[in-house]
């Protein structure tokens, strides 16, 4: 299997049964999802992430949640696409996205932080901004409470309702990546959720 065909999924968040359902772990989600819907196996620990990997469609697909806390996660990115020797426009990091209504999802290019611990040590290590991202969104705080505060919350019980579509628009965007390239990806999936 050669590395071009082979594409490393990483979902954002942080290790521990406390954060498990939090918004900041909407990228663990979505790799979970993946994970079933791929019937994924063989899960191990390999650069500071908890990994498995899939077959689609004759492309090999790595899943992988960094266990490093979000704001180290660049870390285990940059191990991860060093160890399997992947160009860097087979990686796709999946984020959420305070900035963006919940229930919306952008593909990007590149980009900054935008304030995206996570992301920003992301960045920092890989030493470039222009790499494939999932944007998902969770929404603005009400009033004024802090974003740390509300990123590290549950879902509100609405949008749990709505989480499960959600998360499935974003795997099939993941896998538009995969086989037809990043910007048949955005064309295709940008935007918020289809009635």
């Amino acid at each position: 299997m050669t590395s071009d065909t082979s594409y490393l999924l990483i979902g954002l968040g942080n290790p521990g049964r406390e954060y498990k359902d939090s918004r900041h772990n909407i990228g663990f989600m979505l790799v979970d999802r993946l994970a079933v819907r791929l019937n994924a196996r063989g899960m191990k620990l390999q650069s500071k992430a908890i990994v498995t990997s899939a077959l689609y469609e004759e492309h090999k697909i790595i899943l992988a949640k960094p266990q490093t806390y979000m704001n180290l996660s660049g870390q285990s990115v940059q191990g991860l696409l060093n160890f399997y020797k992947l160009p860097i426009e087979n990686l796709l990091v999946a984020h959420d996205d305070l900035d963006i209504p919940f229930g919306t999802i952008r593909i990007r290019p590149g980009g900054g932080p935008g304030g995206q611990r996570g992301m920003a040590s992301t960045i920092e290590k890989l030493g470039t901004k222009d790499f494939p991202r999932l944007r998902l969104g969770i929404g603005r705080p009400p009033g004024r409470m802090d974003p740390k505060d509300y990123v590290l919350q549950d879902f509100s019980k609405d949008d749990q309702k709505f989480l499960p579509g959600v998360l499935d628009r974003a795997a099939d965007a993941a896998l538009e990546f995969v086989i037809n390239g990043l910007n048949a990806s955005m064309n295709k999936f940008n935007g918020g959720i289809e009635s």
